[in-house]
């Protein structure tokens, strides 16, 4: 089989449609679709049963899926042993987490790890949707969740608590609210009812302490907790926001400290095959390190 067009095969077989393969691939939907056409072609089967909602693998796409699946693993624990010096941790290294810890916690860091391991070649890919470690999407991941699949090995690092915040100069302008209540009368910010949360209830300051019933409407909603992270500090109103993010910026104003809000939990991960990489040792304890330092403060 050629390579090549296995290598498509099977990230149409991830994606489940030819669209999405080929954004992930850089190729257009008809170069995606002509490479499966004719793979299936010279194996005389068909690979998918195409429908409305996307593309699923057919028995004999299973199977070869299963097959491809497990050869880019191995290949890819080749690569990484390939890669790895006996002498000092080198080569590339790619780490994913979300935008908002990524942008507001992790990136402030990456210059002292940089330092510390010059030869090792640092890119991050912050993104809210979870890239696939074992196929070497990222080589590590700073997660909000502990992982689903059975090949990743995983690290607590920290618990995240959502506090109520807000900027000072909107305190000056708008006062404090000195119960829960009060917030009938400020401004606030939270989730768009479209929007996806990491987790359930990220909404719960419009429910905090209503009167009668009633229901609050917020003044702006955002999909994402790093754009209501940049509408607090920007004084625009009252939000939800993760206790990291205060300790990060060091001008937001806790209010209301009796209210808190649902908490996460942060997990290092990385792949089974990248256990002994010192790259990813390292990483690893320098984040554990920076974690407790920031616990501390």
């Amino acid at each position: 089989m050629d390579w090549d067009k296995l290598r498509i095969f099977h990230a149409v077989a991830e994606a489940g449609s030819f669209t999405h393969a080929g954004e992930r691939l850089n190729l257009s939907q008809s170069a995606v679709s002509r490479q499966i056409s004719a793979l299936e072609s010279s194996l005389h089967v068909a690979l998918f049963h195409r429908h409305a909602r996307g593309l699923k693998p057919t028995e004999q796409g299973e199977l070869l899926y299963r097959t491809a699946h497990d050869v880019f693993a191995k290949l890819a624990m080749v690569e990484a042993r390939i890669t790895e010096s006996k002498e000092r941790p080198t080569g590339p290294l790619k780490i994913t987490t979300t935008v908002a810890f990524g942008s507001v916690w992790l990136t402030s860091r990456i210059k002292k790890f940089v330092n510390l391991y010059p030869e090792i070649d640092v890119s991050l890919v912050l993104a809210d949707t979870e890239l696939d470690l074992s196929m070497r999407e990222a080589d590590a991941a700073i997660r909000l969740a502990p992982p689903r699949q059975p090949d990743l090995i995983q690290k607590h690092l920290m618990n995240m608590q959502y506090h109520v915040y807000a900027a000072p100069e909107y305190l000056e302008e708008r006062g404090i609210p000195n119960t829960p209540s009060d917030l009938d009368d400020h401004s606030l910010i939270v989730y768009g009812e479209d929007a996806k949360p990491p987790i359930a209830n990220l909404n719960w300051l419009l429910g905090a302490g209503v009167r009668d019933g009633a229901k609050r409407r917020p003044t702006l909603q955002v999909n994402s907790i790093y754009g209501i992270f940049r509408a607090v500090t920007s004084g625009l109103g009252i939000g939800a926001l993760p206790d990291y993010m205060s300790r990060e910026v060091g001008n937001l104003v806790e209010v209301l400290p009796e209210l808190r809000g649902p908490s996460i939990d942060t997990y290092f991960v990385y792949p089974e095959e990248l256990r002994k990489t010192k790259r990813i040792i390292v990483l690893r304890d320098f984040l554990v390190g920076e974690m407790r330092s920031t616990i501390a403060q």
